[in-house]
């Protein structure tokens, strides 16, 4: 198959966890996405082709949240899901990549179980709750609860897209109602409240690994705020996208040249500190 994309589910306790593995590469990593509609399921091919720049280096997994999210779960959670999933694949240790929500969970993955991650990018995220984010996923956990996915669709469109990427690619999201299921909107509805939950910005200084924070000026769901603070705490490099929100990781062409920059550097010390860290 097309760059060796792969689409597997394994075990781990009390649940199973989708991924998509593609790159021909030696050097596992792990790209954990953020909250959406629909699980990644049936979708190696789309997402090899998003991250096809890291393919002849690395073996990419992409990683899930656990099929059957039980009420009332954190991002805490879900970072030790997150471990036992990488120790069920088989990835004692590998880069990591953490988007929106993804990246508040590589976050506690670093805090949690630091001996799993080599170096880490956190893009459009948080370390803890603000007020914006809080009003936005309320708003999707109501209008999610009615069964009202045209309402979230519109929302996320308003909220995390530049107008020109509306004008180019908003006609194509309203396929997306037609396949979400109704047992995938509770698991919308949990997943989003674990957001809420996240709380790991006075522990940031514990991630002893190089870390790179990328962000959108603009961004309406978390904040440029949230990410330049992240930066601030740990003391890492950021670099926030002009005129671009949300899904500056979509939008911006060298979002993942950035990140595959990020990753070729000199590899870290015996401390997880690298020669130029500014925490050195």
């Amino acid at each position: 198959m097309l760059f060796h994309a792969d689409e597997k589910t394994v075990r781990i306790p009390g649940g199973e966890v989708t991924y998509v593995a593609f790159g021909s590469g030696e050097k596992p990593l792990v790209i954990i996405p953020g909250l959406s509609l629909r699980p990644i399921h049936g979708s190696a091919l789309p997402l090899a082709w998003m991250y096809r720049l890291f393919c002849p280096e690395y073996r990419v997994y992409v990683i899930d949240k656990r099929t059957d999210v039980p009420k009332g779960c954190t991002i805490s959670e879900l970072a030790y899901d997150m471990a036992e999933t990488m120790r069920a694949i088989g990835i004692p240790r590998a880069a990591v990549v953490g988007i929106s929500q993804g990246g508040m969970i590589a976050q506690y993955l670093a805090v949690q179980s630091p001996e799993m991650v080599d170096r880490l990018v956190l893009g459009v995220t948080l370390s803890r709750t603000n007020d914006t984010v809080r009003a936005i996923l309320g708003k999707w956990i109501e209008d999610a609860a009615q069964g009202d996915f045209e309402s979230i669709v519109q929302d996320m469109l308003d909220k995390m897209y530049s107008p020109q990427y509306v004008r180019k690619y908003g006609r194509l999201f309203p396929a997306v109602l037609r396949l979400v299921k109704l047992d995938e909107m509770e698991r919308f509805i949990r997943l989003a409240e674990s957001c809420l939950t996240c709380d790991i910005y006075e522990r940031l200084p514990e991630i002893r690994c190089p870390v790179l924070v990328l962000g959108g000026q603009e961004d309406r769901i978390v904040t440029a705020r949230a990410s330049a603070e992240i930066a601030e705490k740990i003391g890492c490099p950021v670099y926030l996208y002009e005129g671009l929100g949300h899904s500056a990781y979509e939008e911006a062409k060298d979002f993942n040249q950035r990140i595959y920059d990020f990753l070729r550097q000199a590899p870290a010390g015996p401390d997880g500190r690298r020669e130029g860290d500014p925490r050195t």
